[in-house]
């Protein structure tokens, strides 16, 4: 049984944290009052943006693990610049949200294949990736340190910081109180001064960033080659959200649980002690789980008030 979960935990935390950043991304957004829908076209916008920066630069400077790096940073550039479609048409012409994000799922999926077919004359990009590690002396510590400090990547490490900054940006600052404000009590906030159509320009740009982000981390990881799709990791991560009911650790505890269970179905048929159970039972256990959590937690929702709500500072 501890040969299973030391083999499975690993493998775990790294699904896990591209569906904590994108989790993320859509509590910020949600937070300043705009449903995000869109975060699985996002992150294939960054998982594309990053694929093809990496593919390049590591023609002209292969060995360098600082152009992975590259690469994130414009998958956030890409997805922030992307998701403004979305804040536009929510908030400037108070379309339907959840039409938007739709929309926004649809379009990133169609250009980036287009896009990668005419750039590299194929629909995917290989990139070498991130080789894992084990932390010196930390993956020693018994228990713990196979569990989590064994094949770890930096990214990992970087994500789980973003944790603890959202918490602390959302709940002990002046922009997380104006942040919640407006996704709270957005006529309250603007009569206090705050100005709430830019608060939620702000909360999607972070979201898109959030989402670019960890569709890149999982090019970089696990995958190491953009294919057009994220396996469905973007509403994964709004189901997450839910669970996790819009609080930063209640994410990092949802996303987790997902992890878990989608590696589980996905390492099941090479792992002996899990060989056992039919094939077809671990593959669907991650979504019906994920279809009980919604149902369970849907009439105990502590979802901003006025979330999905479009704003118009005439009324009140």
């Amino acid at each position: 049984m501890w040969t299973t979960i030391t083999q499975i935990a690993p493998y775990a935390i790294v699904f896990t944290i591209p569906l904590l950043i994108t989790a993320l991304g859509g509590l910020f957004s949600e937070r300043s009052g705009v449903v995000n829908i869109g975060l699985e076209g996002l992150m294939i916008m960054g998982a594309f943006a990053g694929a093809f920066t990496i593919f390049k630069l590591q023609a002209l400077y292969p060995n360098k693990p600082i152009v992975m790096w590259v690469g994130l940073l414009v998958a956030m550039l890409a997805g922030a610049i992307f998701s403004l479609l979305h804040a536009f048409a929510s908030i400037n012409l108070r379309a339907d949200q959840v039409i938007s994000g739709t929309a926004i799922n649809m379009i990133a999926g169609a250009i980036t294949i287009f896009l990668a077919r005419n750039m590299t004359g194929s629909g995917n990009i290989r990139i070498s990736s991130f080789a894992p590690f084990n932390m010196p002396g930390f993956s020693d510590i018994p228990i713990i340190g196979p569990l989590i400090f064994t094949k770890t990547y930096l990214t990992t490490w970087l994500v789980l910081f973003i944790v603890g900054l959202t918490s602390f940006v959302l709940y002990k600052t002046p922009f997380g109180l104006r942040l919640r404000a407006c996704g709270e009590h957005p006529h309250a906030a603007e009569a206090a001064g705050v100005n709430v159509k830019r608060m939620r320009y702000v909360g999607v740009m972070i979201s898109g960033a959030f989402a670019g982000l960890g569709g890149a981390i999982i090019i970089v990881t696990y995958a190491g080659e953009f294919t057009g799709s994220v396996a469905g990791l973007g509403f994964l991560a709004l189901a997450s959200l839910i669970f996790g009911q819009w609080r930063p650790l209640g994410v990092l505890g949802a996303t987790l649980f997902f992890g878990i269970a989608s590696t589980v179905a996905n390492v099941s048929q090479v792992i002996p002690s899990l060989a056992v159970f039919p094939p077809i039972i671990l593959k669907v256990f991650p979504y019906v789980v994920t279809l009980i959590a919604l149902i369970v937690f849907s009439k105990s929702s502590r979802a901003p008030k006025a979330v999905g709500e479009p704003y118009d500072s005439g009324k009140r």
